[in-house]
């Protein structure tokens, strides 16, 4: 009988450690999996802010040319109503952004459907590191995002009875006149040409964001 369990007991050890090294390598493979998912998560979220940060530049820089512009109503139809592109180009910025999340830009331009928007793609400074998985050691990890700027507004202009005429002074140049109105998500502004300070900042009037579609 001893001699029996013996041999059985001699034969189990072999399969016992065959199956105990399987669950080693296949923890060992999840690892390096999850170790390069959050390699890809973190150039992920350098891509995301790369973009973000370029939308962004390109809109605060189109601030002073909009209040230049503020009370031609054709340009704010076509701003807040149409297909309006800016042309401050924010890529400047998106290099910034990224190395800050350790990655570095490889490629920055405007968003390819047409919208106002910019595409970044990025590459982690660091490789992926050695793993069972052959030739992370010197991979590194790319990622791609879209942000893009869209109003948060629509323009709503004064009809053209409402505008006051010259009044007969003596051929002076009129007064500057509202072209309209801004709504802004229910809130109402009227465009005063002798209090546009009292407009929203930039940031409210356009919001920047990842384009998911």
């Amino acid at each position: 009988m001893n001699t029996t369990r013996h041999h059985e007991a001699g034969q189990a050890a072999p399969l016992y450690i065959t199956a105990v090294a399987g669950l080693l390598f296949l923890a060992l493979v999840f690892f390096a999996f999850g170790q390069a998912d959050v390699a890809r998560n973190g150039t992920q979220a350098a891509a995301d802010a790369a973009a973000l940060s370029a939308a962004r530049e390109s809109r605060d820089q189109f601030a002073d040319g909009f209040l230049q512009s503020i009370l031609d109503p054709d340009f704010l139809e076509e701003v807040f109503n149409g297909d309006f592109i800016g042309t401050a180009n924010g890529c400047g910025a998106a290099a910034h952004y990224a190395g800050q999340n350790r990655a570095n830009v490889q490629n920055c331009h405007w968003a390819a459907d047409g919208r106002w928007g910019f595409t970044v793609e990025v590459k982690s400074q660091e490789a992926m590191g050695t793993s069972i998985i052959e030739g992370t050691d010197k991979a590194h990890a790319q990622a791609e995002a879209t942000a893009v700027v869209e109003p948060r507004c629509t323009f709503e202009g004064n009809d053209q009875d409402d505008k006051p005429e010259d009044g007969g002074n003596g051929g002076s140049a009129a007064a500057p006149v509202s072209p309209g109105k801004l709504v802004c998500e229910g809130e109402t502004w009227d465009i005063d040409p002798e209090n546009l300070d009292l407009l929203p900042d930039v940031s409210d009037l356009f919001t920047v964001r990842l384009a998911e579609d």
